[in-house]
């Protein structure tokens, strides 16, 4: 289940891209785009909260310094820098700048918490990388150093989404952190959004859904609800209940396939061909993916359905289990 909830949270990022475009394009500024997608993805953590689980919105103190790092540097810098990223290099350079986490999240992992790393993740890791740079055609593209830097700098917010949100899961149920990520990430950007400034119309203008002339249009509100709900508390949802599931390093590859999916839906979608060694490119990401599943097995298992009870539940042995009442 860990792999199906990154993998479909990657196809949820991935497609979420061309809405992102389309409302860019409309007049949205990035950061504008990332306070409406964090704001309304905390609304909707809350409700089911509230609906279903009152008490997770007790947060002991100790843990408040780990979830501000997650939401504000994790969740809200993650968009910003990836935003101003793309500003200025082609997306799929931004993309594979971000991506560049996988490999700094291996590293941490194996050189700073000790874990066991079977030879053949770093396969997977080179073919991840590898295929990135066919996707993104990175010999064909001219790159401005400060958008690298941008890029660079979306990596490390990547790898401190994953690495921290790996250890904080442990403690707390991925719906709850997500709704207090995604708070701290809106509250964070409140003050530079220019909100204040947004009308009625801002939201009901009619936005094109391509470039062709017989294009239908909708109201640009639609596109934002989409990337409240289907674009952002979704597969942030199904992330974090990945990494409740899988390790940091293996649920980094797998959102790698993000990139895949974001180049399908603009293919589909705007028209955005790709060309015979994009398609090859892809492949060696989902190559990697596979190779990944296999790469690392651990001893303790985080029961989803009991954390927000009892929290973590280390398990015995399989042969103990069975002898047991449940």
């Amino acid at each position: 289940m860990g792999y199906f909830y990154a993998l479909l949270a990657a196809v949820l990022f991935g497609a979420n891209g061309s809405v992102s475009k389309v409302v860019i394009e409309s007049g949205f500024t990035a950061i504008q785009l990332t306070q409406m997608r964090v704001l309304g993805a905390a609304v909707i953590s809350g409700v089911i909260l509230l609906v279903l689980d009152r008490k997770s919105f007790r947060v002991p103190m100790r843990q408040w310094p780990v979830i501000a790092i997650l939401g504000i540097v994790g969740v809200g810098m993650l968009q910003a820098t990836y935003a101003f990223a793309i500003a200025l290099l082609p997306v799929g350079i931004a993309l594979l700048l971000e991506y560049l986490a996988v490999l700094i999240v291996a590293l941490v992992a194996f050189f700073f918490f000790k874990e066991k790393v079977h030879q053949r993740l770093w396969i997977a890791i080179t073919c991840v990388l590898v295929g990135l740079v066919v996707v993104a055609e990175i010999w064909a593209s001219t790159l401005n150093p400060v958008g690298m830097l941008w890029g660079l700098g979306a990596a490390i917010c990547l790898a401190t989404y994953f690495l921290v949100g790996e250890k904080q899961l442990q403690t707390i149920s991925p719906l709850a952190l997500s709704f207090w990520t995604m708070t701290v990430a809106s509250i964070f950007w409140a003050p530079f959004s220019g909100w204040w400034n947004f009308t009625p119309d801002t939201f009901t203008a009619l936005v094109p859904l391509s470039s062709s002339a017989e294009s239908a249009s909708l109201p640009i509100w639609v596109f934002i609800v989409w990337n409240m709900t289907l674009g952002s508390f979704a597969p942030f949802l199904l992330s974090l209940s990945a990494l409740k599931r899988l390790s940091a390093t293996v649920a980094g590859i797998i959102a790698t396939s993000e990139i895949a999916f974001a180049f399908i839906a603009a293919w589909l979608w705007l028209h955005e061909a790709l060309n015979l060694s994009q398609i090859l490119g892809a492949s060696a990401v989902l190559m990697g993916i596979v190779i990944a599943q296999t790469a690392r097995t651990s001893d303790v298992v985080v029961q989803g359905d009991l954390a927000l009870e009892t929290g973590p539940i280390i398990l015995p042995e399989r042969e103990e289990i069975e002898d047991k009442p449940a």
